[in-house]
């Protein structure tokens, strides 16, 4: 198992112990006989969230995956989330592309770049820097540990009130935010996003509405829907407790580019579909951990 394997591995076994609509689904799928086993599902992509400071942001993140030879592909910008992104195309198909997005932090309020920057200013070099990217373990360890002390629940509601991107990342670091089913290579009735949401609904799993179930490019060729995200029972630094938004499940439907669609369905390749992201989508799909969203969670 190569080193980009092995980092990808320890991710997912993070993930999958935190978000349980990972399990629920690949349980239902396998019962249904879809699948027989969860690896059969295609990783579309990997999402992280970063903060757009010193020393971090999509510039120092975006080391891991280019040292294993990722490829850095378009880059977006969301103005009214005060977001940007960037995409990594995998070195083999057989690797999920990855995305990261970035809070500007400099055009928050002041007050909300103060307390930001309280936990942020801890980090005084790039942590990647120091990180040996060939030691699997150690990169697994560092996407897992904070970089910053535990926050306040105060700092984090005063963060939310203003960026909830914010709030999420003050609390959950680098950690997955999301990973993506893709559909179009499972059977009749679940290889399209429309069904496969009827498939989700039927089993209990709560969609994201924010924009719609389904976002679709305006190509026609990029839909993506998201599982609402996962409350967790966060612990602040002074000890108080309550539930905040985790992360979630995304499902993507590549369709075929209009050049190859001649192509009989056993010949069609990834190369064949649609690439790369779509900025009003992944506008709304970040929404899926707003308590907008979350709110739904918490009627089940």
């Amino acid at each position: 198992m190569s080193v980009l394997e092995q980092v990808l591995d320890k991710l997912m076994t993070t993930y999958r112990e935190k978000v349980p609509s990972v399990s629920i689904i690949n349980k239902a799928l396998i019962a249904k006989g879809v699948i027989a086993v969860p690896e059969d599902i295609e990783n579309d992509h990997i999402a992280f969230r970063t903060m757009g400071v010193a020393h971090l942001g999509i510039q120092s993140l975006e080391k891991i995956f280019l040292h294993y030879g990722y490829k850095a592909e378009d880059h977006y910008v969301f103005e009214k989330k005060k977001l940007k992104a960037r995409w990594y195309a995998p070195p083999e198909n057989k690797f999920p592309r990855i995305f990261i997005s970035e809070l500007k932090v400099a055009e928050l309020s002041e007050a909300t770049q103060q307390i930001i920057k309280s936990y942020t200013n801890e980090v005084k070099a790039d942590p990647v820097d120091d990180l040996n990217l060939n030691d699997a373990n150690a990169v697994g360890q560092f996407l897992h540990s904070p970089l910053w002390r535990t926050p306040l629940s105060a700092d984090y509601k005063s963060l939310l009130a203003e960026s909830e991107y914010a709030a999420w990342v003050i609390y959950n670091r680098y950690y997955l935010n999301h990973y993506t089913i893709n559909v179009d290579n499972l059977p009749e009735g679940y290889n399209n996003l429309k069904d496969f949401n009827t498939f989700l609904v039927d089993i209990g799993v709560v969609l994201s509405d924010a924009g719609g179930i389904i976002k679709e490019s305006k190509d026609g060729l990029l839909l993506q829907s998201s599982t609402v995200s996962e409350l967790c029972n966060a612990t602040f630094s002074a000890g108080d407790q309550f539930e905040i938004a985790g992360s979630y499940v995304e499902f993507a439907e590549r369709r075929v580019l209009p050049e190859f669609s001649h192509l009989p369905k056993n010949e069609i390749k990834r190369i064949y579909r649609r690439e790369g992201f779509e900025a009003a989508n992944a506008d709304k799909i970040f929404e899926s951990t707003y308590t907008s969203q979350t709110k739904n969670n918490k009627l089940k």
